[in-house]
């Protein structure tokens, strides 16, 4: 259902920038299979290094299971999610797949300037640009506000030098009991 879309999507971002498209076709013939729950795609890479809907009976020669929470870090251009992803099967494949995903961008400009034309389509795009950084600045100032606000003014976060002293008096306390233990332990002896 939403394979002819989402394949139709790839395409146009592998063409966009045809470098993309001459490192895989190097994989020509070889099928990837994609598992975001509860959807599956698998797609099967032409001589051109297009892609095209695997056979339903194809066999994947990789297949990546991403996680549905890991979207929204990966559309950020989170490294740290591309490790959480579950990756089996042809390990040059693999490699070459995480490559794209981390260097493959759409260029917004070049098809919105087929509607808006060229030096519009850069000012809605810069646009976009500035209002995205102005929402990624806005929620780390709300989180480190936050942050400061439930350690400093309604401590409901212990700072790590608390809980390292704490640690120590927890550790000192054993210290001690174990000490009156044995003390007691030798005035029983004694008697």
């Amino acid at each position: 259902m939403l394979s002819q879309p989402t394949i139709a999507t790839l395409n146009h971002l592998l063409a966009q920038s045809g470098w993309a498209l001459q490192r895989l076709a190097k994989f020509s013939g070889r099928t990837a299979r994609f598992r975001i729950v509860p959807f599956s795609l698998a797609c099967t890479i032409q001589t051109d290094g297009s892609l095209r809907e695997a056979a339903t009976d194809a066999s994947a020669d990789a297949e990546l299971v991403i996680a549905p929470s890991l979207l929204p870090r990966l559309a950020l251009n989170d490294e740290a999610a591309l490790e959480q992803i579950a990756a089996t099967g042809d390990a040059a494949l693999i490699e070459e797949i995480f490559f794209l995903v981390r260097n493959l961008r759409w260029d917004a400009a070049e098809d919105l300037s087929r509607v808006t034309g060229d030096i519009a389509a850069e000012r809605i795009v810069n646009f976009a640009k500035g209002a995205q950084q102005q929402v990624r600045d806005a929620a780390l100032n709300l989180s480190q506000a936050a942050a400061e606000y439930w350690t400093e003014e309604r401590p409901l976060i212990a700072k790590p030098a608390h809980l390292a002293d704490f640690a120590r008096q927890v550790d000192k306390l054993r210290d001690e009991v174990d000490g009156l233990e044995q003390r007691v332990q030798q005035l029983l002896k004694a008697k």
